[in-house]
């Protein structure tokens, strides 16, 4: 395990503890998370790729595999699946007339959105569990922990 005291004081076991407990608690909290979908028909994978792509915009299929860490074939079976189901669109690249840009449809933006509104009131009521102390704390995470998912 990296030392993780970078100058401050830690890096024991009262470190090691607060890793395994932060990795058990974003696990669990993901996997409920992933049951509050708009679409069951999609795969993580699939729902993914639709974030990617509302948060990034239009890609080539290659430019998503990078951004998704899968391999270009795998991906290439995946935004077919998306097309099929009306959720991307395949249009000519502007500089490459071997490629594709990838682009959300309405369908797949729309659905994102619901998504995001199920997620956050499930997230929202789950909160009301907490006191305020709790509230304030996690309120100060958020920044934290969403700088640890981009790093």
């Amino acid at each position: 395990m990296p030392d993780l005291s970078h100058g401050r004081p830690g890096g024991d076991d009262a470190d090691a503890a607060a890793v395994n407990a932060l990795r058990s608690a974003v696990m669990r909290l993901s996997r409920r998370l992933k049951h509050q979908r708009v679409d069951e028909s999609l795969s993580p994978t699939e729902m993914s790729v639709l974030g990617t792509l509302a948060r990034c915009g239009s890609a080539t299929p290659g430019e998503l595999a990078r951004k998704e860490h899968v391999q270009p074939p795998s991906m290439t079976r995946i935004v077919a699946l998306l097309e099929a189901k009306g959720l991307v669109r395949l249009e000519p690249h502007p500089d490459d007339r071997r490629q594709k840009v990838v682009s959300q449809t309405e369908r797949a933006e729309a659905m994102l959105e619901e998504s995001r509104r199920r997620r956050n009131a499930w997230l929202a009521s789950l909160a009301e569990g907490l006191d305020e102390d709790e509230w304030a704390r996690l309120r100060a995470a958020a920044p934290v922990l969403e700088k640890l998912a981009h790093l």
